[in-house]
C-alpha cells in the first residue's frame, strides 16, 4: 500500500504519517513534506525514486508524471486497468494527502508582483488532488488537515492484510471527494478573479469561490437552513468581523449589520446609523460622535428599538453611555475605546462588532442570486458633486437648503425603492420606503418626521412622475427637493414647486435600490 504526501498546510501530517507507516503503507513524498517526514524519523521514498525522473524546473515538475497518476486514477475494480500497471510496473496508490500553495495569502499582500504571484499558483497538486478524488472509490484523498485525526485513526484501525478494504465506507471517501473538489474550485477561483484585476464583468464566466466560516441556528425564519461564507480575497467587511461580545450572530443580523456599515462607511464625516429591517432609520453626521448619535436616535426612536447601530470611527465612552437605555442587537464600529468596550459589554444581548475596511474584488460589487443563475453588478457609489446639479425652479437653493439636500441624497441611495428621505441639519428625520407608489412613501416619510418637517430637504431615488408628489411635501412644509429628473411630466413637475415657491434641483442620477 503506497501514500502520497505532499501537502503545503501540514498540520497534523507528522502524526497522520505516522498511523499510515503502522498500516504497513509506503509513503511517497516530496520537497518541503518529504524533509519534514524524514526529520521526525520517519521512513519516506522520495518520489523522484518512484518516478525515475527527477524534479524540473525548481520544482514546478513534481507530481506531473504518468507513474504517479496512473497509480491514483487507476480503478481496483476494473481488471483491465490493475492488468494495465502490472504491465508497465506501477503500483496503485492508495490515499493522496495534499493541499495547495498559499495563493490567497500571496495576492492580500500589499504591493504584491505579478511575478510572485504567479510562482504561487499550483499546477501538481491541483491535478493530483482531482485525479485522486474523481477516483474515490479506490483512492481516499485527504485536504484538510482537519481530518488527518479521524481518517488516520480509521486506516490504521481497519487496514488488514496488507489491504486497505473497508477502511473508510464509501459515502466517507465521497464526502472527502466533495471537499477535496470544493477545495481546488475555491482555489481556481481566487486565481481568475486576482487575473481579471477587478474586471469581473468582462468575462463569460464568473466564478466565487467563497468558503464557510460556520453554520447558523437557522436562516431568515426558523424553518430555514443558514450557513455564512467569507470571500478569502476580502480582508474586511462584516462577515470577516471581530466579535468582541454577544452570542452568534443570525441570518437578518449580518443583513442589517452591512446595511448600517455601508451607509455610515458612505460619509467621510463621523456618522452614526440605526438599521431596521435593512433601511436606516436614523443617521447623522456630525463632529460629535454622541450628538450624532443622539440626532440618529432622534429621527425615529420608536424603530431604532431592537436594531443595529453603526458608526465610521472608534466608539467612544461618551458615546457609550448615551446609548443606555435602547436595546441594539448588534454595535458595529472599526473599533472601541477600552472604557466603551466595558460599559457596552454590560448588554448581555448585544454582538459588538469590530470591522475593517471591506477589501478584495467583490467590495465593489453587487451579487444576487436568481431563479436560474445571478446577477452581477458594479455597486452604486458614483462619486457625486452637488455642484454640478441642476436647479430647474425659479427659487435657487440657499446655502443650508443645498447642504440638506446633499445630506438626504447621499442618504437615499441607502434606502429601499421607493426612496424618500428627509433632511435636515445632517440629520435624517424622516424616510419612506418599499412603497408601490412614491407619494405613499413621501406622506410615511412625512408622518415619521412630524414636526421636524419644516424646513426640511426631500429627497428622491428616481424622477417624480406627477406634480402631486411636489404637492404633498409642499403641504408638510418642505422647501427643497432632489431628484434625478427624467420624467414625461418634468415640465409640470417644476411648475407645481414653483408655484409652491419651493426649490428643485435634478442631480442627473438615479439611485433604485431593490
Amino acid at each position: 500500500m503506497k501514500a502520497l504526501i505532499s501537502a503545503y498546510d501540514r498540520s497534523g501530517v507528522i502524526e497522520f504519517a505516522g498511523k499510515l507507516v503502522e498500516a504497513g503503507f509506503e509513503i511517497i513524498s516530496t520537497g518541503g513534506t518529504r524533509a519534514e517526514l524524514a526529520s521526525s524519523g520517519l521512513p519516506v521514498t522520495l518520489l523522484s525514486d518512484v518516478t525515475g525522473f527527477p524534479e524540473l524546473l525548481d520544482g514546478r515538475v513534481k507530481t506531473l508524471h504518468p507513474v504517479v497518476h496512473a497509480g491514483i486514477l487507476a480503478r481496483r475494480d476494473e481488471e483491465s486497468h490493475v492488468a494495465e500497471l502490472s504491465e508497465h510496473g506501477i503500483d496503485g496508490i492508495d490515499v493522496v494527502v495534499g493541499n495547495l500553495y498559499p495563493f490567497v495569502e500571496t495576492v492580500s499582500k500589499p504591493d504584491v508582483s505579478l511575478e510572485e504571484a504567479l510562482e504561487n499558483i499550483d499546477i501538481g497538486g491541483p491535478t493530483m488532488i482531482r485525479a485522486a478524488a474523481k477516483n474515490f472509490p479506490s483512492v481516499i484523498v485527504v485536504v484538510d488537515p482537519a481530518d488527518f485525526a479521524w481518517v488516520g485513526e480509521r486506516i490504521l484501525a481497519r487496514t488488514k492484510g496488507g489491504a486497505i478494504g473497508d477502511a473508510l465506507t464509501l459515502d466517507e471517501r465521497k464526502g472527502l471527494a466533495l471537499k477535496a473538489f470544493r477545495h481546488v474550485a475555491q482555489y481556481d477561483a481566487a486565481v481568475s478573479r486576482y487575473l481579471s484585476d477587478g474586471d469581473l464583468l468582462s468575462g463569460s464566466e464568473f466564478a466565487v469561490g467563497f468558503e464557510k466560516i460556520a453554520d447558523m441556528r437557522y436562516g431568515e425564519n426558523p424553518h430555514q437552513k443558514g450557513s455564512v461564507y467569507r470571500d478569502p480575497l476580502a480582508a474586511g467587511g462584516i462577515v470577516n468581523a471581530e466579535r468582541l461580545h454577544g452570542i452568534e450572530m443570525s441570518f437578518t443580523n449580518y443583513l442589517d449589520a452591512e446595511a448600517a456599515w455601508s451607509a455610515v462607511t458612505d460619509f467621510s464625516e463621523a456618522a452614526a446609523c440605526i438599521v431596521k429591517h435593512l433601511n436606516p432609520c436614523g443617521l447623522a453626521i456630525h463632529d460629535d460622535q454622541p450628538m450624532a448619535y443622539k440626532r440618529a436616535l432622534e429621527g425615529d426612536p420608536v424603530s431604532a428599538y431592537g436594531g443595529i447601530v453603526a458608526y465610521n470611527r472608534t466608539l467612544t465612552a461618551e458615546t457609550a453611555k448615551v446609548m443606555r437605555g435602547v436595546l441594539y442587537h448588534v454595535i458595529v464600529a472599526p473599533d472601541y475605546e477600552p472604557e466603551a468596550l466595558d460599559i457596552l459589554k454590560r448588554r448581555k444581548e448585544a454582538r459588538i462588532l469590530k470591522v475593517a475596511a471591506t477589501g478584495g474584488d467583490l467590495s465593489g460589487f453587487d451579487l444576487r442570486l436568481v431563479s436560474g443563475g445571478a446577477l452581477l453588478q458594479t455597486a452604486d457609489n458614483i462619486e457625486e458633486d452637488a455642484a454640478s446639479w441642476k436647479v430647474v425652479t425659479e427659487r435657487q437653493p440657499t446655502e443650508r437648503e443645498l447642504a440638506d439636500l446633499a445630506f438626504a441624497w447621499k442618504v437615499c441611495k441607502h434606502i429601499k425603492s421607493n426612496a424618500i428621505v428627509l433632511g435636515k441639519d445632517n440629520t435624517l428625520v424622516g424616510m419612506g420606503t418599499g412603497q408601490p407608489n412614491r407619494v405613499t412613501s413621501i406622506r410615511l416619510a412625512i408622518e415619521t418626521a412630524g414636526d421636524k418637517v419644516a424646513g426640511s430637504a426631500l429627497a428622491s431615488d428616481a424622477f417624480m412622475p406627477f406634480a402631486d408628489n411636489i404637492e404633498a411635501a409642499a403641504q408638510a412644509g418642505i422647501t427643497s427637493i432632489a431628484q434625478p429628473g427624467g420624467s414625461m411630466r418634468d415640465d409640470e413637475v417644476i411648475e407645481a414647486a414653483n408655484r409652491e415657491g419651493m426649490t428643485m434641483v435634478f442631480t442627473g442620477v438615479r439611485h433604485f435600490r431593490h
